[in-house]
C-alpha cells in the first residue's frame, strides 16, 4: 500500500511506506548514514545542529488559530505569503526523490490521538520516526488519513532569510489552517518529535485535557506517578525504574480516563551513561535503537558515553519495549503523586519538599532548574533557568492555560505535588556535592508507597517549603539544606539570590489571573 501524495503536489520517485526495522537498517547502511556500532546499534551524526533551533519555530498567522497561539519568542509569527513560498521550495525539493513516508500515531489514547505523516528522505530520520511515534497495526494503517503532515526537507534552506525576516536560514514553520508543517535546514531530528508535541499542545487543552512535558510510571499497585522536569534534572531516569513500569518518559495527555503517553518510544540523554547506574537505557541501546552524535571509537566501534567533544546533547532513541518494565497500553489511571524535579545548581533546594495545591501551581509555573559550568559554551557560574510548566519551548497556548488545567486535575483527583532537588546539596556548583541517585530514589519511593506522608514537616526559611525531618535511605542532615551548609551566612546568602530570581521571573504573572505570587519565596 502506497499512499497518495497527489494533495501536497508530490510525486516521488519511489516511496518507502512504514519500512520494517530491518528495510530501514539496510538502507542506513547502504546509504552510508552513520556507523553500526560494536553492539550493532546505527550511529548518525545530525551535522552542525545536535538540538532544535528554538529561534527558527514560527506559526504562520491565520484566522483559525490567532487569537489562541501564545505569540512571542517561542512562537513567532509568520505571514501565508512567506509559508507559502518555502513551502513550494520544499515540495519542488522533495519531488522526483527517493522519500521515506511514516504513518503513525501521536497519542495512546484511541479517541485523543493524533494520525501523523511525516516526509522525509533519510533511512535514518524514518527510523526516528518509528522509533518515536506510535507504530500502528497493518489493519490501523488501511485507509489512514493524516491530521497532520509533516514535510521535512532538511537540505533545504532559506537563501532569503533576511528578507523575509527570519532569524536564519534554517525554518520549521507550522500551519495550523493547512495541519502542516514543514522544516528545512536542519537534520536533527528532535524537530518533528517535538512539533508534533507543539501541536497536541495546541489541539489538546481547548478540550481541556492538559498536555505535559513529563514521564510517568506505574507500580504493581497500580499507582501512577508523574515527573516534570527540565533536561538534565533526571526525568528519563528516575522514571525508569526497576520496580516500576513505565508509560512513557517525555510526553503525556491526562483526560478524564487518566493518563496517556503520547510516542512509541523514549530519547535517553546518553552523555556519561552509566550501565549500573541507568541499566534499563543502557540495555535498551541495542539494534533497532539510533544513536545521535555519540563518539566512536574507529576500530573497535565502541562507543564513549564520557565523550561530549561533539555535544552535551547525545542521545537514543530507542522503542518503548526496549525496556523490560513497560506498561504496553502506554496508559495508567489518574495519578497517585506528582514530582517536580529541579537541578538546584545554587544547593538552596531541599532534597523533598512538599507542596501545597497553590505552591504547585506557583512551581509549575515557575518551571525552575540551573544550568552548570561545562554544559554550555560560556557558562562558568550556575544559571537559574526558568521554563513555563517545564516545557515552555514546546506551549502553543499560554502557560496559564496548562497551569489552570494542572490546578484542577489535582482539586478533582485530589493529588499530592511534591518538588524534588537532583542538584547540590551543601553548597552551590563547585563547592557542594550532587544529591546520590540512590537518595534520589529513596524519596521518590517514600513519595510513591507514601511512607513519606508519616513524617513529621518543618519549613524552610525563605521559601517556605514543607520538608520532612526524617525519611529512610536519606540523611537526616541533607534534608534541611542549611544544615548541610558549613557556613550558615553564606547559605541564607544564596537563599536570598535565588529566591529573588523567582520572584523577578514570576512578575510576568501577577497580572493575569494567576497571581500567585504569594505562595513562592518571600524574602
Amino acid at each position: 500500500m502506497v499512499p497518495d501524495l497527489s494533495n501536497l503536489n508530490i510525486s516521488p520517485s519511489s516511496i518507502h511506506y512504514n519500512p520494517s526495522y530491518d528495510e530501514i537498517f539496510h538502507d542506513e547502511v547502504e546509504h552510508h548514514e552513520g556507523t553500526v556500532t560494536a553492539n550493532g546499534t546505527f550511529a548518525v551524526d545530525t551535522g552542525k545542529f545536535t538540538g532544535r533551533s528554538p529561534k527558527d519555530k514560527y506559526f504562520v498567522v491565520e484566522p483559525g488559530s490567532e487569537d489562541n497561539i501564545w505569540w512571542g519568542p517561542v512562537n513567532q509569527k509568520i505571514s501565508n505569503d512567506i509559508y507559502q513560498e518555502l513551502k513550494a521550495k520544499v515540495v519542488n525539493h522533495l519531488n522526483g526523490k527517493e522519500l521515506y513516508v511514516t504513518d503513525a500515531f501521536c497519542g495512546a489514547s484511541d479517541k485523543n490521538r493524533l494520525n501523523v505523516r511525516v516526509l522525509c528522505q533519510y533511512a535514518w530520520q524514518a527510523h526516528f520516526c518509528k522509533n518515536m511515534f506510535i507504530r500502528p497495526e497493518e489493519k490501523e494503517l488501511e485507509g489512514f488519513a493524516p491530521d497532520f503532515t509533516i514535510l521535512n526537507a532538511c537540505q533545504v534552506s532559506d537563501d532569503k532569510w533576511q528578507e523575509h525576516g527570519l532569524n536564519s536560514e534554517v525554518f520549521v514553520i507550522f500551519n495550523m489552517a493547512e495541519k502542516m508543517a514543514i522544516i528545512g535546514g536542519t537534520f536533527y531530528g528532535g524537530e518533528m518529535k517535538k512539533g508534533v508535541f507543539s501541536v497536541m499542545n495546541y489541539l489538546l487543552p481547548l478540550k481541556d485535557i492538559l498536555t505535559m512535558h513529563c514521564s510517568a510510571n506505574k507500580g504493581s499497585d497500580e499507582k501512577t506517578t508523574l515527573f516534570f522536569g527540565l533536561s538534565g534534572t533526571g526525568k528519563t531516569t528516575l522514571s525508569s525504574d526497576l520496580e516500576k513500569d513505565l508509560i512513557g518518559d517525555d510526553e503525556h495527555g491526562w483526560d478524564d480516563e487518566g493518563i496517556f503517553n503520547f510516542e512509541g518510544g523514549c530519547y535517553a540523554k546518553t552523555i556519561n551513561l552509566d550501565a549500573e547506574q541507568e541499566p534499563e537505557i543502557y540495555d535498551a541501546i541495542k539494534r533497532d535503537a539510533l544513536l545521535e552524535n555519540v563518539v566512536i571509537d574507529p576500530v573497535t566501534k565502541e562507543v564513549d558515553y564520557t565523550d561530549s567533544s561533539k555535544t552535551q546533547n547525545t542521545r537514543v532513541s530507542y522503542p518503548i519495549y526496549h525496556i523490560e518494565h513497560i506498561v504496553p497500553e502506554s496508559k495508567g489511571p489518574h495519578p497517585s503523586s506528582i514530582i517536580f524535579l529541579t537541578c538546584d545548581a545554587f544547593g538552596v533546594l531541599p532534597p523533598v519538599s512538599k507542596l501545597t495545591k497553590e505552591q504547585a501551581m506557583y512551581y509549575f509555573l515557575s518551571g525552575y532548574t540551573a544550568k552548570v559550568a561545562g554544559t554550555e559554551r560560556g557558562v562558568k557560574e550556575p544559571i537559574a533557568t526558568f521554563s513555563p510548566c517545564f516545557g515552555g519551548p514546546f506551549l502553543t497556548l499560554h502557560p496559564t492555560k496548562y497551569a489552570d488545567l494542572l490546578g484542577k486535575k489535582i482539586d478533582s483527583y485530589d493529588v499530592p505535588v511534591y518538588l524534588v532537588n537532583t542538584g547540590w546539596t551543601g553548597g552551590p556548583y563547585g563547592v557542594g556535592s550532587r544529591m546520590s541517585l540512590p537518595a534520589t530514589r529513596a524519596i521518590v519511593h517514600a513519595i510513591q508507597n507514601g511512607s513519606i506522608e508519616q513524617s513529621n514537616f518543618e519549613s524552610t526559611a525563605y521559601f517556605n517549603l514543607l520538608i520532612p525531618e526524617s525519611l529512610e535511605g536519606v540523611d537526616n542532615h541533607l534534608l534541611n539544606p542549611e544544615n548541610a551548609w558549613s557556613n550558615k551566612e553564606d547559605y541564607q546568602k544564596k537563599a536570598k539570590e535565588l529566591a529573588k530570581m523567582f520572584i523577578e521571573n514570576f512578575h510576568q504573572y501577577e497580572h493575569s489571573d494567576f497571581d500567585f505570587h504569594n505562595f513562592g519565596p518571600r524574602i
